[in-house]
Formats: structure tokens, sequence, C-alpha cells
């Protein structure tokens, strides 16, 4: 019996020391005494306290420079903004090494005797694994491209370094948001983006059909008109019937025909929704404290991207996102922000009255009256909000007790209100605009168990913008969509 149990675990070993080789019909005898090599990113590597050999380090070439002797190259896996220094043999040039090709190193790594990187790579093997013609690649590798510039090639600006920083800032940030949620007691709620409800009341709106089908006169795939959300408010309205704070985080479409600076038609939204307020202060302190806390994680977690932004493409702004931080947001109400603007001396092209919605030019114009830092406006006029903000009941003005959160260099950042729990006064505002069969559910939602609630959105390429001083929205998302313009 023993001797039958030795040849089984012999036959095994044997078996399992096998593997396929890269040709057919041929088998490699393992040597597992042979260590393998270890994958290391280039964070990692240049993290590293500890010489290792032996290692693999896989990622695209920035910079190729020879000389006689030896070779050099830098190169980046998107881990970081810094790449890491291979330093080779001249032997192993090879012609395919040129700027943006795909290679994978194996080498030991060593301590660099250069000042400015603790660490490189001494290459015993380099293998081009994606060629990349230098001569038809859009970036040079010694021209620093501006963000205009590589906005023409959607498919290929994750390769720069500035795009790149982008989406690690913007992967930190997205994170940061849900950590912050997550440590204050709210439920992210997963809100649909086929809707039948029109949140915003504008009207602008993409319908959403079946392709290749002609659907009948009267006839929907949902029984009734579908579209794309605008905002998941309502169904996060829903879900404070039953939990006191709940969160969503998601894409939202506006079929706003513009080409600005400030808009897309596909967007990412952050809103949160409080029950058991009364007060718009209750929706200003977590406005505010989402705020300062996301961005206190990306200049931690993301400091080098940052300062690239800050010193190569916004200089100056740095001073401008420190006072935001340090400084608490002023709250003004919607009558005195229009004192503010009567009493300017600048010439505005659209009117100031009272009653008239603010525009960018007056919420540019309110921040830089404030010091240039975040200011809140409240209060607005009853009639410039949806159905669902709180009725203040006041006169001689009658105003809304609603709330927007204006930023330096974008304007609106934030909106929100009360909403109105009141039965017969959404009632009767919802007979006033006719939606009263529409929105028969939101009824409801007041007849069981309702209480005073409230909420905001944040745009969040709107936030990127802010603490990195970037002007234009189409540069902080990675695919952006707006009219006349749906690539890839």
């Amino acid at each position: 019996m023993f001797q039958t149990i030795t040849k089984s675990l012999c036959v095994t070993t044997v078996a399992a020391s096998r593997c396929f080789c890269r040709y057919p019909g041929q088998y490699n005898i393992r040597h597992y005494c042979k260590k393998t090599p270890s994958r290391l990113w280039v964070s990692e590597a240049l993290s590293s306290s500890e010489l290792r050999e032996n290692i693999i380090i896989q990622g695209w070439v920035r910079s190729v420079r020879a000389q006689k002797a030896n070779l050099f190259l830098h190169v980046t896996d998107g881990s970081c903004l810094q790449p890491l220094q291979i330093v080779a043999s001249s032997e192993l040039n090879d012609p395919s090494l040129t700027f943006g090709s795909a290679v994978e190193v194996t080498g030991v790594l060593k301590r660099s005797p250069h000042p400015r990187q603790p660490v490189e790579l001494e290459a015993h093997h380099i293998n081009v694994v994606g060629k990349c013609n230098p001569v038809e690649f859009p970036f040079k590798i010694k021209d620093r491209h501006s963000l205009e510039y590589i906005r023409q090639y959607p498919h290929l600006r994750c390769r720069t370094n500035a795009f790149g920083s982008l989406l690690r800032i913007r992967s930190e940030a997205a994170t940061a948001i849900h950590s912050y949620f997550k440590k204050n007691g709210f439920v992210n709620i997963h809100t649909p983006i086929i809707t039948s409800n029109d949140c915003e009341g504008a009207g602008e709106l993409f319908q959403v059909e079946p392709s290749g089908q002609k659907p009948k006169e009267d006839e929907n795939f949902f029984s009734v008109p579908a579209f794309l959300t605008v905002s998941g408010q309502l169904h996060l309205e829903v879900m404070s019937g039953a939990f006191s704070r709940v969160y969503t985080f998601g894409p939202t479409f506006r079929a706003e025909n513009s080409q600005s600076r400030r808009h897309l038609a596909e967007f990412y939204m952050v809103e949160a929704e409080v029950s058991f307020t009364q007060s718009l202060e209750d929706l200003t302190e977590v406005m505010e404290d989402m705020f300062k806390s996301a961005t206190e994680h990306v200049l931690a977690e993301c400091s080098e991207d940052v300062d690239l932004f800050h010193k190569y493409v916004t200089p100056g702004h740095r001073g401008t996102l420190d006072a935001m931080m340090t400084t608490s947001f002023p709250i003004i109400t919607y009558s005195e922000a229009i004192e503010i603007l009567s009493r300017s001396s600048q010439k505005f092209v659209f009117p100031t009255d009272w009653g008239c919605d603010l525009q960018t030019e007056h919420e540019k114009y309110l921040v830089n009256h404030c010091g240039n830092i975040p200011v809140f406006v409240t209060d607005y006029p009853y009639d410039l909000k949806p159905f669902y903000a709180r009725d203040n009941q006041d006169r001689p003005h009658h105003t809304a007790a609603a709330v927007d959160l204006l930023v330096p260099g974008v304007g609106e950042l934030c909106g929100g209100s009360l909403r109105e729990e009141r039965l017969d006064l959404l009632k009767n505002r919802l007979e006033q605009v006719g939606l009263e069969d529409a929105y028969s559910w939101y009824l409801d939602l007041r007849q069981f168990g309702s209480v005073p609630h409230g909420g905001f959105g944040m745009g969040f390429e709107r936030f990127l913008q802010c603490i990195l001083g970037v002007d234009n929205i189409k540069d902080v998302i990675p695919f952006p969509r707006f009219s006349n313009s749906c690539s890839l």
C-alpha cells in the first residue's frame, strides 16, 4: 500500500511539473527551484525600500536615450506620474524601442546614483510588446501639448502626462466621495438611468426607444415615454422614506444644444438626500464638508498629479484652492445677491432685477465679491424653482427654500433645496403646472409617513474643474459627449 501511494505521488508531481510551451506539440519541464520573476507596478518600484532581483516591469516608453555603452529608458504604466528609469547595455537596443512603444523589462531593482530618483532597473532583457511609430504618433516626445490639442484625440489622450494625471485624480476623487458618505452614515442607492420623470422640468431629455424598430403610434416599449435620467433626486426621495441619509453617484443626461465650456450632454452627478431636516444649514454643512473632505483626500493621494496641473496647466490656481480649504463658505440670500449686483459698476449682459435667474456672469461676480471663495446663495424666487422646492410662504418677495453653491472659475457647483413635504401645498403646485396625474406617486410619499427632508446635487466634472482650475469641462471627463460630438 505504501508503495502504491508513493508511486501515485510521484506521477502527480511529474505531471504537475509539465506545462505547454509556446510551440504546439512540445512540453516544457518547469523547474520549481528557479524563482519566477515577480511583476511590480512602477509606483511600487519607485517606493520600494529594498533592492530586488528578477523583477518585471510592464509599461510604455516615455523617453529613449542611447549612448555608446548604455541605453536609458523611462517607462511608465499609469500607476503614478513619475516614470521608472531603465538602464541597459547598448546591446539590448532595438529600433522598435521608441516613444510610445509598449515593453516588458526584466532585471534588478537597484539604488540610483541620480538624486531625483531613488531606484532604477538594471535590465537583463527587454521585450517590445507593441510597436509605436513616433512619426505618425500625434504626441511628440519633447512637446508639451495643450489640453485643447489632445482633446482632438480622445482615443489616445490618456497616453499624455496631463490626462493621465487627470484620470488618476478623477479616480481618487470618486473614491473620496464614496468614502465621505460611507463615514457619515449615507446609504448608496443605485438610481435608474432610464426613467419616465423629468426631475428638472426643463424638457431637455433624451428619449429612449428600441433601435431598428418603428413603434406604432401611441405605443412605447415601457408602455410610457421613457428618457435618460437628468437626476436621481426623485428616486432618492422615495428612499428617504425608509433611510434617513441616502446618496447616489452616477451618469446623468441633458439634451441641451450647447457646445459651451460649461456643459455636457452626459456627465456625472453626486446627489444626496437627508431626512428629518427643516434647515438649509443642514444641507450647506454637508455640501461644504463633502467638498473639503474630498479635496483633502485628492491633495493627499494625488499630490504629484495635482501639482502638474497647478504648475503647468493652471499656474496660480493653488493659492485659490488653499483659500477655499481654509475659509468657511459665506451664506447670502438671493435678495442680497441681487442688491450686490445692482450696486456694481460692472455692466452685465443679462438683467439683474429681482426675479431674474442668476447667470454665469452674475455667479462669478458674486464669488469675486465675497473674496474669490465659494459662497452659498439661498432663498431663490419661488417661480424659478421646480415644483418640489419648499415654499417659504414669505412676503413681499415669494421665495423657496433653495440653495446654490457658487465656486471660483466655475459658477454653480451644487444646487439643492428643502423638499415640499406639506401635501396640500405640493398638490396645489402640481395642479398649477399640470403634473398632478404624472406625479400621483410623488403625492403618495407625503401621505404615508412623510418627514421634512432636503437634498442637493453636485456636478462631479465641475468639482474637478474647481480644484484643478481647468476652464473647459470637456477636459475633465474621459469621453466627452456634447452637441454634434459623440466620438468613440
